[in-house]
């Protein structure tokens, strides 16, 4: 019987290494950029994930400017305020929020296509 018990192996977790770190799956330290498409080739760039302590409608403001687009910033019960762009302004607002010095280049996540 003890040859029997030591062939028996432990329970192994394979999403241990994930459940010991935040819980939140990471997403409060990225900005997540994202397309979303509505009909033909229209289109729609959401950014979520921004520092609370900014104001998102200057930087809303300053991204319509630059990108003339119009856009608006969405209260979502999940995922909090978010900013929604008009077409696909993906690689325009990366580079917007790493020059701004908002974001850090590491932080940002493009999703999409």
């Amino acid at each position: 019987m003890s040859d029997l018990d030591a062939q028996i192996p432990t329970a192994f977790d394979p999403f241990a290494e994930a459940n010991a770190d935040n819980s939140g799956a990471g997403s409060k330290d990225y900005v997540h950029i994202r397309i979303q498409q509505r009909n033909g080739r229209k289109s729609l760039t959401t950014v979520q994930g921004l520092k609370k302590e900014f104001s998102y409608n200057k930087i809303l403001k300053d991204l319509k400017k630059d990108f003339c687009c119009n856009g608006t910033v969405v209260q979502d019960p999940e995922l909090g305020q978010v900013i929604q762009l008009q077409g696909d302004q993906r690689k325009n607002v990366s580079t917007f929020l790493v020059q701004a010095g908002i974001v850090k280049k590491e932080h940002i996540k493009i999703h999409g296509f």
